[in-house]
């Protein structure tokens, strides 16, 4: 997740630009173009360093990224810049996989550029992103062994203060122009402050990098312990609750009290925008809506059948409301709640063989979730590995309020989260060094999310589900994500209420209240991005059938995975196309 939204965050913040020609008469365009690609990366690091740092590039760790308005606005000019720079190829002249790579770059630079006019920038802040949650990761990729490092790392963190103000300015623009997030929302991030603020500094999370193993002498320590408590009392509590107070005292009264992104000016133009950035296809929300209703009444109909086997004599909502309060499904120790996922996914990880010919060099491993941001996030998230490898992808897994985290969906969820899904696809793309820089970190929602949906499905086809109440998670997810269809265009277009929303989850599903409520407000925060999961699980499974149908007995699982993934995250219809081109390839 977070691989997505930082491949966004490129795109807009770049800034600076090289004002060489591309196309002179005389270079070839393909040379030119990889060129270019490559100028691109080195300014989205520059610019852009705390990416760079989660990248394994340490070039800049001592600095933070400019994100006041006149940066943003730089980096939209950049962008144009870019485009201009593209245009000015020879499209002809180009090779057959530069013409693909050429036609992503220039997609992905306009659907920046049509971005501008909504001026999102103005609302940095949610109870899932923002500089309040995002700064405090810094510790999870920053080196932080040497004394030098340190060194860095404090004049990082020195720069928070500037960062603050510059987020409350943004702030303030957004309630001129009223360009607000929902009032519950924002409530939400106020205690996510709280609990980074410590009065004892050795009990904050800037503090904690020096209770772990490193390479410093005692007089270094004593030396870094100074210079990070300093920074924790003068610069980080001080700025936290600045922003802390501005958010509480004048945002708060004027956030919006509507939930869908309709009641925002534009509002309609931009859940329009956002339904063909997620799910890359030329679909209307009403399309969609229809889409979740219709996936619902089929999904429903398999959960009835395997109750049935399961033997219980109830209705599907007692079923579930079975399962939501029967304390057989719940850990009550947070340690064995990761050792069953860990359990879970070395199982998976030795049926790998079966169903892929290339399988990632990059490791995962589990994190338990930070408390400074658990209680309003989802589940789980992965955080993916940087490409030096230095340290492993990551299964974020949320331990915090155990009675809503059922034992029943852990299957689904490591196989999305993990392997096969979200580790497996990024870090084989990150490893496809045939494909330039900005291909291998493009992030496009409906293919990630559509094959980390798509993953927890070859749970069945590996033995993953053979206990039928974890065969009955696993549908009880793809419903959760059907629902998602229909409860993300009824708020933002059919200007369903929050209440509303909550209640079609619970009605369809057997997730705790908490997590329900926890979603619906994910959904609330970041329009049509829930859309993309269905659809493209849907459109996996749409090309697999007809491969299967088409190839017979030719059809190879490990071959069809493999074509899937080699290209990196694509849109929608060129994976299609891809696809109808690998079968021609195979009958002949």
């Amino acid at each position: 997740m977070k691989k997505i939204i930082l491949s966004l965050i490129l795109i807009i913040t770049m800034t600076g630009f090289s004002n060489n020609k591309l196309n002179n008469g005389k270079s070839d365009p393909n040379e030119l173009l990889l060129k270019l690609f490559d100028r691109n990366h080195e300014y989205n690091m520059r610019t852009y360093p705390e990416w760079a740092t989660y990248e394994g590039d340490h070039r800049y760790d001592d600095k933070v990224t400019d994100n006041s308005e006149s940066a943003i606005l730089a980096g939209f000019d950049t962008t144009k810049a870019f485009l201009d720079e593209l245009l000015s190829l020879d499209y002809k002249a180009l090779s057959y996989d530069n013409k693909i790579n050429y036609d992503l770059y220039k997609s992905t630079l306009e659907d920046a550029l049509e971005d501008k006019k909504f001026n999102w920038y103005y609302m940095p802040l949610g109870q899932q992103h923002g500089i309040h949650i995002s700064f405090p990761q810094i510790i999870n990729s920053q080196p932080l062994s040497t004394y030098n490092e340190y060194l860095k790392f404090f004049s990082r963190l020195y720069q928070f203060g500037k960062s603050i103000d510059n987020t409350i300015e943004l702030m303030k623009k957004g309630i001129e122009t009223k360009l607000m997030p929902p009032g519950f929302i924002m409530e939400q991030t106020l205690p996510q402050m709280l609990n980074v603020i410590k009065d004892n500094p050795e009990e904050s999370v800037f503090y904690s990098p020096l209770i772990k193993e490193n390479k410093l002498s005692p007089e270094e320590k004593s030396l870094a312990s100074n210079e990070l408590k300093k920074i924790i009392t003068e610069v980080i509590n001080p700025f936290y609750i600045k922003l802390y107070d501005f958010v509480k005292n004048e945002y708060l009264p004027a956030c919006r009290n509507n939930a869908g992104i309709w009641s925002l000016p534009e509002g309609e133009e931009r859940y329009r925008k956002l339904i063909k950035d997620h799910t890359t296809l030329n679909y209307t929300a009403e399309d969609i809506h229809t889409i979740g209703l219709n996936e619902i009444k089929r999904i429903l109909g398999e959960m009835e059948k395997l109750k049935d086997s399961i033997g219980f004599k109830g209705s599907i909502d007692e079923f579930n409301n079975f399962l939501k309060t029967d304390a057989q499904f719940y850990y009550t120790d947070k340690d064995d709640l990761m050792q069953g996922f860990r359990d879970i996914l070395k199982k998976m990880d030795g049926k790998l063989p079966e169903l892929f010919g290339r399988l990632p060099e990059a490791k995962y491993d589990l994190m338990e979730m930070e408390e400074y941001r658990a209680a309003s996030a989802p589940a789980a998230y992965y955080y993916s590995s940087p490409e030096d490898r230095s340290r492993p992808g990551y299964f974020y897994v949320n331990t915090f309020d155990l009675p809503s985290r059922p034992k029943y969906t852990m299957t689904a969820l490591a196989l999305h989260e993990a392997v096969p899904g979200h580790h497996l696809q990024i870090a084989i793309a990150q490893e496809l060094k045939n494909l330039p820089k900005f291909r291998r970190d493009l992030g496009f929602t409906a293919f990630v999310e559509g094959w980390g949906l798509y993953s927890e499905s070859l749970g069945y086809e590996t033995g993953m589900y053979d206990d039928l109440y974890q065969k009955y998670g696993a549908l009880t997810f793809e419903m959760w994500r059907a629902c998602r269809l229909v409860v993300d265009t009824g708020i933002h277009e059919k200007k369903w209420t929050r209440e509303k929303a909550y209640e079609f989850m619970r009605k369809y599903t057997p997730n705790s209240d908490k997590d329900i409520q926890s979603e619906i407000d994910r959904y609330i925060s970041w329009p049509g991005q829930a859309l993309a999961y269905k659809i493209g699980e849907l459109k996996i499974k749409e090309l697999r059938a007809k491969s299967e149908k088409t190839l017979g007995v030719k059809f190879d699982i490990k071959k069809f995975h493999d074509e899937i993934l080699r290209n990196g995250a694509i849109p929608l219809p060129l994976l299609e196309k891809n696809i109808d081109e690998w079968i021609s390839t195979q009958i002949n």
